[in-house]
């Protein structure tokens, strides 16, 4: 199944701009629907942060989602509250999310270089486990 998934990227240099999923095309994209509120969402994104510096570059990426109402100062808090700084704020503005998380959060989604889903994990992970990281690297190029 192709993933489409419309959000805003933040940044504190270029504002907000509308991207997408197609932007990671060619790009391995793990993507993780969150918000500040929820506990498990705030255990696991420490682990997402260490994914992203381990394995992020120009053929990885984690794309951590926020559905938070509060938008980007809430996010930004959050990251600064935490030592999040690999990851980049990226809000659901388009509300595409709720297709993705008809079940709860946090869900994060494995997409492969084609924008097919390779897997899906409902509920917190420790993203950057040896054995999660040797799984992730599978779909990475050689």
């Amino acid at each position: 199944m192709r993933v489409r998934a419309n959000c805003r990227r933040c940044d504190s240099r270029m504002g907000t701009a509308a991207t997408s999923l197609a932007a990671f095309r060619d790009r391995v994209v793990l993507l993780n629907v969150w918000a500040t509120w929820c506990g498990p969402c705030r255990e696991e994104m420490p682990t997402l942060d260490r994914l992203q510096a381990a394995l992020g570059g120009p053929h990885f990426e984690v794309v951590a989602v926020s559905v938070d109402a509060g938008g980007l100062p809430v996010v930004q808090a959050f990251f600064r509250e935490t030592g999040v700084k690999h990851l980049h704020p990226y809000l659901d503005t388009f509300h595409d999310a709720a297709a993705v998380i008809t079940t709860g959060i946090p869900i994060t989604l494995l997409v492969d270089r084609n924008g097919r889903e390779a897997g899906r994990k409902l509920g917190p992970a420790t993203w950057d486990d040896p054995r999660t990281l040797q799984l992730i690297q599978r779909y990475l190029p050689a």
